[in-house]
């Protein structure tokens, strides 16, 4: 663990988790991304014992030199960056906890509160009926409700069994930290990780809730050269080809109703908002 010698400026935590809620590996990626990216250092862990079933999220071994070498057990950590213009980040990885969802979400909060932490944006991504070929689609929830509606997020009409960004998200909220919950809907037929559009769909909207410009690196190019990958398998393959064409026609007549109203208006407001930014 790492002391900290300052106080954190007006802190924001970005949170993903590893398993049923990073379809893609799209979400913990994202964070990862920001942790090289703005050279997050190590700050604490939770405990493994308590929260993972070791023979469901195993331990890893490692070797050195021919020499068995520390074991590398699953567990939750938390590191600190400063994003451009002076405000913190607290970035938190880790496996979905196996046991005592409350009492992890509950630690978590109680780190988060001593660090300041007054935002909490939590990143999922799960597999959908979403054509590849179409900006990746991001959905999520805010607490409180204006919070999302003034960055133009387009609220979850989900409801039913959640994961650990759920219950985490249900903590923050309750105890008066702004929440947010984003969710980056994976192409459910290139499942296989990673997924660096959807990455990139998470990080632009880490930019809005966080307020800062996320350095992209090689993602652009990643996430093109994915999109070309996918096109020549699904070429291969005309019953996946006629598939895609039909995911394609759904979603450009669902969304062709909004074509000139609320979501142009969104969509501008946040070009604006990054426009000010720059």
């Amino acid at each position: 663990m790492t002391k900290l010698t300052r106080e954190l400026v007006d802190p924001v935590l970005v949170a993903a988790f590893e398993g049923w809620n990073d379809a893609g590996e799209a979400a913990s990626l994202a964070v990862e991304h920001l942790a090289r990216e703005w050279d997050a250092q190590e700050l604490c862990a939770l405990t493994p014992d308590d929260y993972y079933d070791f023979q469901v999220t195993r331990p890893r071994l490692t070797v050195v030199d021919g020499l068995v070498g520390p074991v590398e057990w699953p567990t939750t950590r938390f590191r600190v960056a400063t994003m451009p213009g002076g405000r913190d980040v607290v970035l938190v990885t880790g496996p979905e906890p196996n046991m005592r969802w409350r009492s992890y979400a509950a630690d978590l909060m109680s780190v988060a509160r001593g660090l300041g932490v007054r935002r909490a944006v939590m990143l999922g991504s799960l597999l959908a009926d979403a054509p590849h070929t179409r900006p990746i689609p991001v959905t999520g929830m805010a607490s409180p409700r204006e919070l999302g509606a003034e960055m133009g997020l387009e609220a979850t009409t989900y409801a039913g069994p959640t994961g650990i960004v759920g219950v985490v998200h249900e903590a923050f909220s309750t105890a008066g930290v702004e929440a947010v919950s984003l969710w980056a809907a994976i192409p459910h037929y290139v499942a296989q990780p990673p997924c660096p559009k959807a990455t990139l769909a998470l990080l632009a909207w880490v930019e809005d809730f966080a307020g800062a410009t996320v350095p992209l690196g090689s993602l652009p190019e990643d996430a093109a050269s994915w999109e070309a990958g996918v096109n020549d398998l699904t070429a291969e393959d005309e019953d996946i080809a006629a598939y895609v064409r039909g995911l394609e026609e759904a979603k450009d007549t669902a969304e062709l109703p909004e074509a000139s109203g609320d979501a142009i208006a969104r969509e501008f407001e946040r070009y604006l908002r990054h426009r000010d930014d720059d």
